[in-house]
């Protein structure tokens, strides 16, 4: 499913025109972004959470010349499936 199919299935769950099921879906990931860049954690009750995590500086190797590099930290979103997704899925 891409962005397209989602604001489509939000009008025909709404009955709404699929330009005011776009504003709420982009509004939707604008909220989840802006909050997540502030480092906060955003949970959906049934759905699942996201949030970000600090991955460690690491050594690496170049894979066409085989020479070792560091990998800088980074920060990096995750989502976590709530309980009720994880069983929808099954």
């Amino acid at each position: 499913m891409r962005k397209q199919d989602l604001v489509r299935a939000v009008a025909d769950a709404t009955s709404q025109s699929e330009a005011a099921s776009t504003k709420a879906v982009n509004a939707v990931f604008a909220a989840i972004e802006e909050a997540l860049a502030k480092g906060d954690e955003v949970t959906i009750s049934g759905f699942g959470s996201f949030k970000v995590v600090e991955r460690a500086a690491r050594q690496g190797r170049n894979p066409q010349t085989g020479e070792e590099m560091t990998i800088k930290a980074r920060k990096s979103p995750v989502f976590r499936p709530g309980t009720q997704l994880k069983r929808a899925v099954e």
